[in-house]
Formats: C-alpha cells, structure tokens, sequence
C-alpha cells in the first residue's frame, strides 16, 4: 500500500498550542487524533510566536516554513488560526484582510495548501464586535481565494459552555472550550481539504 505523507504546518493563534488546556491537546491535538486512515501518516509542526498581530504574523510565516517544506513525495499544507489583532493597532479591517490576503496568495505560489480557522470569541463585549467585523472579512478573503474557512466566532460567542470554559480558565479555552472548536473543524470541511472520509461517519 502506498503511503501518503503530509507535512502539516501551523501558524498564527497560541491556541494551536493547547494553552489553558489540562490534556496539552488543544483543538488541533483533537482534530489530529480523530485524523486517521490505513495511508496516511501526517506530520504535525505547529509554529507559533505568542501574542502576534496578523501582520506580525503575515511577515514571519515564510521565513519559518519555507525552510522546512518537504521537497519529494510529501504534500505540505498549513493552517493559519487568525490571531487575535488588539483593538489599538489593529486598524482597519481592510489592512487586515490584507495581511490575510497576503498570506494566502504567498502560500498559493509555493504551492501550499492552506486551511483557515478564524478569531475565537473574547470575554469582552466590544472586543467581540470587533472580532465580528474581521471574521467577516476574513471569511470572505478565504472563499474568493477557494480556501477553506472555519468561523470559530458566530456559534460559539454566545455559547455557554465555551464562554463558561473560558471564565474560569482565566481567559484561556479549557477541555470544554478547545473541544467546542474541534468539532467545528472537523465537521466544517477538515476531512474534504484533507481528502478523505470522516472516519466516525466510514469508519
């Protein structure tokens, strides 16, 4: 049987890392463990710097990637989990998505496949609306590039078992929380960007 190799990169939100989480999985420790069929091996190699803005972010990916893309028979990918941008310097959301933009289109032109997850919600009202209007410009930048976008905002900044997760988990997402964001992942088009069943559905 032939064995199919990804190399998968990740970049942008500290939560990639599993912060606040008691199990050290994170969302993405989730998502990877429920990731399995009898050809896949995945190479999971998240790089994440903390506290960095989106344009931080979009000047920092290649110089820490590039580096390390498989050049023979292994396919690379990478997801970007959109940092929180601080209300002060975020700017415009058009800057924004242009640092997101930029992004994409770079990672297009070395080939790499690219999966995007966006803002999780804030424990602060005004932060959230904020947050809404980059998610939107987010999503939209993703869908005219054919780019797989996972709003991790809309359904879970009103949902009280993430919001509860949160407040007692000091401002980090705890099990509960990273769970939540793992579902919407796995069910919102991880398997169709990888390219292959859902294992609890074919499985």
């Amino acid at each position: 049987m032939h064995t199919r190799n990804i190399r998968l990169f990740s970049v942008g939100s500290r939560t990639l890392t599993g912060v606040g989480d008691a199990r050290g999985l994170g969302w993405l420790g989730r998502v990877l463990a429920k990731t399995h069929a009898p050809d896949l091996v995945i190479e999971s190699y998240p790089l994440v710097f903390p506290n960095e803005t989106t344009e931080q972010l979009s000047e920092r990916w290649e110089p820490e990637i590039l580096p390390r893309l498989a050049k023979h028979e292994t396919e690379n990918r990478m997801i970007i989990a959109v940092p929180h941008d601080p209300m002060a310097s975020a700017g415009s959301s058009a800057r924004a998505r242009l640092h997101l933009a930029n992004i994409l289109d770079r990672a297009a032109q070395h080939n790499l496949s690219t999966f995007v997850v966006g803002p999780t919600p804030a424990q602060d009202q005004d932060m959230n609306a904020h947050l809404a209007q980059l998610n939107a410009a987010y999503q939209d930048v993703a869908e005219r590039r054919g780019v797989t976008y996972i709003d991790a905002l809309t359904d879970l900044v009103n949902h009280q078992n993430f919001n509860e997760d949160v407040m007692i988990n000091e401002g980090l997402p705890g099990q509960a929380a990273y769970g939540l964001i793992a579902w919407l992942v796995l069910n919102r088009g991880w398997f169709e960007w990888l390219g292959i069943a859902d294992p609890s559905i074919h499985g």
